[in-house]
Parts: C-alpha cells; sequence; structure tokens
C-alpha cells in the first residue's frame, strides 16, 4: 500500500503534507503534488494534513479519483518527473 494524491490537490498545492513527511517522499509537479510509491513507507502522517483532503491509502482512494493512482505513478517514470518542492 501506498498513499496517494488526488484531484482536490491541483492547483493547491499546500505543503503541509511535506513538512510532515519523514522520508521526502512527496514531489511538486507542474499542477499538483505527487507521492513517490518506491519512497513512501506508509506511515500516514501525511494523510491528515491535507486541508483539501486530496491524500488517501491507495485502497481507499474514491472511485471518481482511481485514475491519479496511476498517474502518481506515471508522472514519476516520465522524460520530466516533479521535483522536491519549496520548503
Amino acid at each position: 500500500m501506498t498513499y496517494v494524491i488526488t484531484e482536490p490537490c491541483i492547483g493547491v498545492k499546500d505543503r503541509a503534507c511535506v513538512d510532515v513527511c519523514p522520508v521526502d517522499c512527496i514531489y511538486e509537479g507542474e499542477d499538483q503534488l505527487y507521492i513517490n510509491a518506491d519512497e513512501c513507507i506508509d506511515c500516514g502522517a501525511c494523510e491528515p494534513e491535507c486541508p483539501v483532503t486530496a491524500i488517501f491509502p491507495e485502497e481507499d482512494v474514491p472511485p471518481q479519483y482511481t485514475a491519479f493512482i496511476s498517474k502518481n505513478v506515471e508522472v514519476f517514470e516520465g522524460d520530466n518527473p516533479p521535483g522536491r518542492p519549496d520548503r
């Protein structure tokens, strides 16, 4: 299991989740923040910190946001992966 950042983050990119992540697995893309599944330790610290309720455990992603599961994986496989957010 990993955590997934979904649609409510688009355009918001609040960094409260970044500040509490113990392994720095949250990255900033052009439109939203992303969690690198290979780095996430599934601690759940980020989920309650999200002010727009955009972060879910993968198995609990609401049906309307399931496309974000693959989006969070694929963004790190592309030619221009997201970078570390400014703190």
